[in-house]
């Protein structure tokens, strides 16, 4: 069973910085990509910063790309996406999410398990 567990949600004003941490069970795959997501009000579900086990460069989202950084621990047990100069538009929810067996592209369709999910709300 595949376990993702979001935290570090929560309220900022524009300019601040929240870290999400993503606590991983369960994937016992030898390579597979790990990333977060976020969900709007009404809108589908974007990948927002992904990355593979096998290493190589993050694939991060334009509109956050300078300011969000993702980041596993040696152990690749917890997850976490650093946010920086946070604006209002960062406003949803954040998902966990993770692949799969592969690990070669991390393509968006690719992603099959989700966690809850934090919320992060950013004020003016």
């Amino acid at each position: 069973q595949v376990y993702l567990v979001e935290s570090g949600g929560g309220s900022v004003q524009a300019g601040g910085s929240l870290r999400l941490s993503c606590a991983i069970s369960g994937l016992n795959f030898r390579h597979y990509c790990v990333g977060w997501f976020r969900q709007f009000p009404g809108k589908e579900r974007e990948g927002v910063a992904l990355i593979s086990t096998r290493g190589g460069v993050p694939s991060i989202r334009s509109t956050v790309k300078g300011r969000f950084t993702i980041s596993q621990n040696n152990a690749k047990d917890t997850l976490y996406l650093q946010m920086d100069s946070l604006i209002p538009e960062d406003t949803a929810m954040y998902y966990c999410a993770a692949t799969r067996e592969g690990g070669q592209l991390c393509r968006v369709e690719d992603f099959a398990y989700f966690g809850q999910g934090t919320q992060v709300t950013v004020s003016l």
